[in-house]
């Protein structure tokens, strides 16, 4: 598998122009994205979202094409509505959020949390139900996304304590996760792609074997943490929908094969609910690179 950084494609001058777009009228940013979605649809590199489509999902050549189209859509709306939310915008959106009560009860039960999520739809949706939750946050990304994420990710928590944690390639970063969960505190992370160097395990997704990281998961099962699997979708242009699922501890294993066992079962856990997302909303999974094992390099 190809390695994976973490860097996106945009250029400033066309943040910039989408910037002051939507300073004018979210909408006006909304329409300039069908060209340039076209455009990406055109000359990007579209093995991989092909293949998710074609054979994982066994859309047809056409619906391919059309679901690649309207995938790059919905980034670019996600992006707008990003920026339009950082920017104090958010009084032009709705949200549901099904689950906040399990993030409450993390905080209450002061045990910490892992909290899970993957590469779809809008994470600052996140940021507005953190907004809610008394505890400190970690949040882990790679290290390309921290320098260009950290600042908007603490103006959109506002004055709540976070801490963004890089994944660094000499994997350092997993001592600062260690010492969140010693401090009870939450930590937040996709756990549907990494980088090289990671500890990953195959498990099947979608009908065919795939590999995903696993280690903050081992961590989570070694302090005793608890672990909710969380995602976010668009549902409409204005109406963002937040998922989290009731926390669970999974056993923490002193043998090497029943830690092992323990590890794919919070793994298999978090992959069933990955994949009715993905199922449910297919146009809003944002994967790029290659994914599964028998994926064309």
């Amino acid at each position: 598998m190809s390695k994976w950084t973490g860097k996106s494609k945009g250029t400033p001058l066309g943040y910039r122009i989408f910037i002051a777009l939507i300073k004018v009228d979210v909408r006006l940013a909304y329409a300039l994205l069908k060209p340039v979605s076209f455009f990406y649809l055109i000359f990007s590199n579209k093995e991989s979202i092909s293949y998710f489509y074609r054979e994982r999902l066994k859309y047809g050549k056409l619906k391919t094409m059309v679901s690649i189209y309207k995938n790059y859509v919905f980034l670019g709306k996600v992006l707008i509505d990003k920026i339009a939310i950082l920017s104090g915008q958010k009084d032009q959106y709705t949200f549901n959020f099904d689950g906040e009560e399990h993030l409450h009860q993390m905080v209450k039960d002061k045990k910490g949390g892992l909290l899970l999520g993957a590469h779809m739809g809008n994470w600052e949706v996140a940021g507005e139900l953190l907004e809610r939750v008394d505890s400190v946050i970690n949040i882990l990304m790679v290290e390309a996304e921290h320098q260009k994420l950290k600042d908007v990710l603490q103006e959109a928590i506002g004055d709540k304590k976070v801490n963004v944690i890089p994944i660094k390639d000499d994997m350092s970063h997993i001592f600062s996760v260690i010492e969140a969960f010693k401090n009870k505190e939450l930590v937040a992370m996709h756990g549907d792609r990494f980088v090289e160097g990671n500890q990953t395990v195959k498990i099947p997704f979608l009908g065919e074997m795939a590999e995903f990281p696993i280690g903050p998961m081992v961590l989570a099962s070694k302090y005793s943490i608890p672990v909710t699997f969380v995602f976010s979708v668009k549902e409409t242009n204005t109406h963002y929908h937040f998922f989290a699922t009731k926390g669970k501890v999974y056993p923490k294993e002193r043998k090497p094969a029943l830690r092992d066992e323990s590890i794919k079962v919070m793994l298999t856990d978090y992959v069933n609910q990955l994949q009715l997302k993905v199922e449910k909303y297919p146009l809003q999974w944002f994967n790029y690179h290659p994914f599964w094992e028998n994926e064309k390099k």
